[in-house]
C-alpha cells in the first residue's frame, strides 16, 4: 500500500484501498477496510485470488506477485516489466548464458538505453542492493532457504 498512491496523491490506508476497491467499475469482490488491514499487517494469510486480483486493481494494476511476503517481490517495476511477454522472451533468451555474456548484454542494454535517452535503471530495480554484490548460495544455502520459505507458508 505503501508504495503505490491515492487519488489524492497520499499512500493508501486500510479505508482509503478499501474505498478504491469499491469505487472499481463491474461487479468484483467486496474488501472491507477490517480486511485489507488484517492482510497488511499479518493477521490473515490466505486471501483469496478474487481478493487478490481485486486489491491488485484498486492499486493501480500492480502484479500480484507485488503482494507476496518476500523481498524478492518488493522490486515493483521488474514485477510490472515482467508482465510484458516480451520481456518474458527476452528473460528466456538469456537464460543460461555464461556470466561473461550475460554481464556484456547488460553493458550493451546499459549504454543502448543511454543513446535512447532513457533514465538509467538503479541497481535497486535491477535486484541488487546498492554497493553489494550478490552472491549465488551454495546448493545447501539454496536448499535450507527454500525450506525456511516453505515452512513460513
Amino acid at each position: 500500500m505503501t508504495s503505490r498512491r491515492d487519488a489524492n496523491g497520499r499512500a493508501y490506508s486500510s479505508r482509503s484501498l478499501s474505498s478504491a476497491v469499491e469505487a472499481l467499475p463491474g461487479e468484483h469482490a467486496s474488501v472491507s477496510y477490517a480486511a485489507v488491514n488484517n492482510l497488511a499487517n499479518g493477521k490473515q494469510d490466505n486471501p483469496t485470488i478474487a481478493t487478490i486480483m481485486v486489491l491488485c486493481e484498486a492499486l493501480g494494476g500492480v502484479p500480484p506477485a507485488h503482494l507476496l511476503p518476500h523481498e524478492s517481490y518488493d522490486d515493483l517495476d521488474a514485477l510490472e516489466a515482467f508482465e510484458d511477454p516480451s520481456v518474458r522472451r527476452v528473460l528466456a533468451l538469456l537464460n543460461g548464458l555464461p556470466r561473461s555474456e550475460l554481464l556484456g548484454v547488460i553493458a550493451d542494454l546499459e549504454r543502448r538505453r543511454g543513446e535512447l535517452g532513457l533514465a538509467p535503471v538503479s541497481g535497486s530495480a535491477a535486484g541488487e542492493k546498492p554497493g553489494r554484490r550478490q552472491r549465488r548460495r551454495s546448493k545447501d544455502e539454496a536448499a535450507e532457504y527454500a525450506a525456511d520459505a516453505l515452512e513460513g507458508l
